[in-house]
This record gives C-alpha cells, sequence and structure tokens, in this order.
C-alpha cells in the first residue's frame, strides 16, 4: 500500500478545500476505497475523512427526505420513514452486503463505489481501460458472465456494483453537492456516466466535490414498491440482475410506475423506456413482458452473458406482477 496520510474534516469548507488537492481522496466508511489502496488500484497521498459530516436524515415538510452523506447504510435501511414509505431503497441496502459492511458503508461512498469487474481489480496482469485510459479492455474478449449488457463501449463493459444506487435512480433522487464553486443539484439518472471512450471518468463530478446529501423526493407511487435481486448465491454477492420497481394501477391499467436495473448495465440503469412502455396498458403479464422487451432492445451481450436479457425480462416481469397482483 501506498503511504498516505490522514486527516478528519472539521466542516465542509476544509474538506473540501483539502479534498480539491490531486492527490487526496475523500474517505466515507472505506468499505470499498481501503479495499483499493490495498490492491494499489488507488493510490491517494491523502485522505480526508468526511463521516463526521453530513450524517442526518431529514423528514422534510413537503413528505421527501434528505439524507446526509456519511448516513450509514444500516441507518438508512432501518429508518422508518424509508421502510414504509420507499421499501424499495431499504430492500436494496439489505440485500447489499453484509450487516459489518452495511454499519461501516456511508451513502455517499455507496455511490461512488467502483466496480467489481476482476480485470479492474488485477493491476499486474489484466488491461483495464478504466484504471489506464486507452490501455484495453481485457473482460471484452474475457471472462465476461457478470459484466454489462447495457451502456457499454469498445473501451469498458464494467457494472456499476451498488444495490442502493438503482432504487435511487427509480426514485428520482438528487445529489447535493458542493465544492469551490459553490453548490449545485444533480438529477440521479444523470449522476453516473457512461463509459464511451473515457470508463476512468464515472460520475459528473468535478474535482474537489463533495456529495452532501441525497434528495428523495416525496413519491406517493413507491410506497408500493419493491426490489428483488438475482445472483449467484443468496448472501454477500453482487446482482446478475436486479429491479427495482413502484406501481400504480387503476382499473386494471398502469397509471404511473418506475423501474430501474442493477446488474445489467455500466451505470445503475433507469428504465425510461419501460416505463414508457407501461404507462396506460392493462397490467398485464403480456404488458410487463413487452415492455422489458422494449428497454433490453439495446443490449449487446456478450461472450458468457446473453442470459441477462432473458433474465432481466423474467424478472421485471415477476417484480412488476408482485407488486399489481397480475399472474405471472
Amino acid at each position: 500500500m501506498t503511504p498516505f496520510a490522514y486527516g478528519r474534516a472539521a466542516d465542509i469548507g476544509e474538506a473540501i478545500r483539502i479534498g480539491k488537492e490531486p492527490s487526496a481522496k475523500f474517505l466515507g466508511g472505506g468499505t470499498n476505497l481501503v479495499d483499493l489502496m490495498r490492491e494499489t488500484v488507488e493510490k491517494p497521498q491523502q485522505l480526508v475523512d468526511v463521516t463526521g459530516l453530513s450524517s442526518q436524515i431529514e423528514e422534510r415538510s413537503d413528505g421527501s427526505l434528505l439524507i446526509g452523506a456519511a448516513v450509514r447504510n444500516t441507518a438508512l435501511a432501518e429508518h422508518k420513514a424509508v421502510r414504509t414509505r420507499y421499501p424499495m431503497l431499504s430492500r436494496a441496502i439489505l440485500s447489499g452486503a453484509s450487516a459489518q459492511i452495511r454499519n461501516m458503508a456511508t451513502v455517499g461512498g455507496n455511490i461512488l463505489q467502483r466496480t467489481r469487474c476482476a480485470y479492474f481489480y488485477d493491476n499486474e496482469g489484466s488491461l483495464c481501460n478504466k484504471r489506464h485510459p486507452g490501455e484495453g479492455c481485457d473482460a471484452i474478449g474475457g471472462f465476461n458472465r457478470m459484466h454489462a449488457i447495457l451502456g457499454g463501449s469498445d473501451a469498458c463493459v464494467a457494472t456499476h456494483p451498488s444495490d442502493m444506487a438503482v432504487a435511487l435512480a427509480a426514485l428520482d433522487a438528487v445529489v447535493h453537492v458542493r465544492g469551490t464553486g459553490g453548490d449545485r443539484q444533480i438529477a440521479f439518472t444523470d449522476f453516473h456516466r457512461e463509459p464511451g471512450d473515457r470508463p476512468d471518468i464515472e460520475t459528473v463530478l468535478s474535482k474537489g466535490e463533495l456529495i452532501t446529501a441525497i434528495e428523495v423526493p416525496a413519491q406517493p407511487i413507491a410506497a408500493r414498491s419493491t426490489y428483488r435481486k438475482v445472483r449467484d448465491r443468496a448472501s454477500y454477492a453482487f446482482a446478475l440482475v436486479s429491479v427495482a420497481a413502484a406501481i400504480d394501477i387503476d382499473n386494471g391499467k398502469v397509471k404511473d410506475v418506475r423501474l430501474a436495473l442493477g446488474g445489467v448495465g455500466t451505470k445503475p440503469w433507469r428504465a425510461f423506456k419501460a416505463e414508457q412502455a407501461l404507462r396506460g396498458r392493462a397490467a398485464t403479464e403480456d404488458a410487463f413482458r413487452a415492455a422489458a422487451a422494449a428497454e433490453l432492445d439495446d443490449a449487446v451481450p456478450l461472450s458468457e452473458n446473453g442470459f441477462k436479457i432473458e433474465l432481466a425480462t423474467r424478472t421485471m416481469v415477476a417484480v412488476l406482477a408482485q407488486l399489481s397482483g397480475a399472474s405471472a
């Protein structure tokens, strides 16, 4: 591990002042960053501990939640308002990792975690454009069963690993950030970048910008929601496919719907095409399958992950049928 300095920021201003230095990194729970430092994938010379900042969950008068970036995952999953008004978010967090990791991990760190692609972690023997742009991507012609079928490019097909982020994408969350240029708010669906030819640039954050909070707007539809994760084993495994869904049925028809996918995209994947295909349609298995097909029409399977198209389709149909009471 590369030697580094460590300091705990007294306030957001100090964190930003130190964090804008090229060799500095913000440190939350460390459940991802420290692993990457051990593997010498990340080599910060200074860590800025921000776990003492923005650690509250505020229930606002308009029904929205403002979740501090340093809130621990466990605290968020167990919060009464989250469990009752946004059950998909609670369930996504609880499916995301072991209890020990959830107790350490922060909300801000969770959405900034980097891919678990084995080639990305293999700093000695594998080519990876996410580590070194222009180097190549061994996953494209290699072991790619876990990789993306949506949003990939010739430079990168690594999936985003977060479960929480899939639910936040479905819930129209907003990321609050602060930097030397002041405050700004970013729609969650715009926060993560598709890889294009620069997969090393994963979000729209500028250097030194700090996530201060995640806003989850009031979403009455979210009270009827869930999160389902399909994985190789029942605990502590990353998703092959996951679905965050909420649906509002009126007289047998889909009045409104929210859908997002995990395990299939290079970023938390909001299924806008499927949502559009469902609104106003009868809440039937055939309609759910047609909507899934619309979303997955642009999927580009690799040599070992073509099964994800049918798996994602079946999972979307099953989740929507569960929520709507339709047979599936």
